[in-house]
């Protein structure tokens, strides 16, 4: 059996849902949720109980 000797290059897509973008909107709503926490105990109360 003969083995290629070039390995064909795949062009990722520029859309849809990739590994590299859910890390980024995964980390973002970690520090999100991080800041909400951290406002939250500032204010000693919740946002939503104006």
């Amino acid at each position: 059996m003969l083995e290629p000797k070039i390995v064909p290059f795949r062009k990722k897509p520029t859309y849809g849902f990739h590994s590299h973008t859910e890390n980024l909107n995964g980390r973002l709503a970690m520090l999100g949720f991080i800041a909400l926490l951290l406002v939250e105990y500032k204010l000693g109360h919740g946002l939503m109980n104006w």
